[in-house]
């Protein structure tokens, strides 16, 4: 990826850190979290709905709605060290973590990136996923 003379690394023209807490989450530990909730939810759809796709892909939106508000992150962003924060700063509220979940499910927003590795359903929704 080039880099250009207005914006040498993600995040800094949201006015974050290059590097440390504060600085956008990576690709690595986004996966890692990713990988986490995931597999939470295939284990809680194991011991009670036998394995269906669909109950795992319920949990799995059910998780991130409930702690992305509560915690500032899922279990698997707080494990990995990430921290979804509002783009002004402050709450990110209910109906932010309702619609970037949405979103996340629909998979092909989350895999498009902006130039601050910002996903889509983080643009809709004016948040940004963090080192926190």
């Amino acid at each position: 990826m080039t880099q250009d003379a207005t914006n040498s690394f993600p995040g800094e023209r949201l006015g974050l850190p290059e590097t440390g807490r504060g600085s956008i989450a990576r690709p690595g530990r986004r996966i890692a979290a990713l990988a986490i909730d995931w597999a939470c939810a295939v284990l809680i759809s194991v011991a009670f709905f036998q394995y269906n796709q669909w109950a795992t892909l319920e949990v799995f939106a059910l998780v991130q709605i409930v702690f992305l508000p509560t915690l500032g992150g899922s279990p698997g962003h707080r494990i990995m060290g990430l921290r979804l924060m509002l783009l002004p700063g402050g709450w990110v509220g209910v109906w932010r973590p309702i619609v970037r979940t949405v979103l996340l499910v629909l998979v092909i927003p989350a895999v498009i990136w902006d130039p601050d590795q910002r996903g889509l359903h983080d643009k809709a929704v004016g948040t940004v996923l963090i080192r926190g």
